[in-house]
């Protein structure tokens, strides 16, 4: 039955890398005042009818680091990667020259660069939160196991073992977060 405890753990370790890996992608999207090619992440366009993502119609690249261009496969795609930009929540005003477009990004004020930061806390925060259901639902499924005669001693070192994981789980989390903080903050 001691199986089954390990079992739970490498499932609760597998979801937990899961809310990590999440984190890690929700902070690619904020930007801290570098262009990169992420920001455009989860950025979709019309494509023959179909909303597809950005990266799979042009290629992005960063010239230098206040510039993404953006040059479709096929040019008359460049109208609909205009509209979705601009549609986007990304605040960029696209500039069409016919073959490619190009994005300046502006540096951020101290204003922005705070709104960033709660956003990038807000995002550790959800991580955190998923990390401590896996734990819930993880201690759920051991504390079940008393039912199947599994010794209360057994159920106690399987419910610490997943607390010392989501210990080290939510500390990985904020390590990340103070590392984005950090690189969204400096000027």
């Amino acid at each position: 039955m001691v199986e089954e405890i390990e079992l739970y753990l490498d499932e609760a370790k597998q979801l937990m890398d899961q809310s990590l890996s999440h984190v890690h992608q929700a902070f690619a999207k904020i930007r801290a005042g570098k262009a990169t090619p992420n920001m455009l992440d989860g950025l979709m366009v019309e494509y023959y009818g179909n909303s597809t993502p950005i990266n799979q119609v042009a290629s992005i690249t960063t010239p230098d680091a206040r510039t993404i261009m953006i040059k479709p496969w096929e040019k008359n795609l460049l109208s609909e990667i205009e509209r979705g930009i601009m549609n986007s929540d990304l605040g960029l005003n696209p500039q069409n020259d016919g073959e490619l477009i190009r994005l300046n990004i502006p540096p951020l004020t101290e204003e922005r660069r705070v709104q960033l930061v709660k956003q990038a806390k807000s995002e550790a925060e959800n991580g955190k939160i998923s990390i401590r259901n896996v734990r819930k639902d993880t201690n759920d499924s051991i504390k079940d196991l008393l039912k199947e005669n599994v010794s209360e001693d057994e159920v106690k070192r399987g419910e610490d073992k997943v607390q010392e994981l989501t210990d080290q789980y939510t500390a990985k989390v904020e390590s990340v977060f103070q590392t984005k903080e950090k690189e969204i903050m400096t000027v």
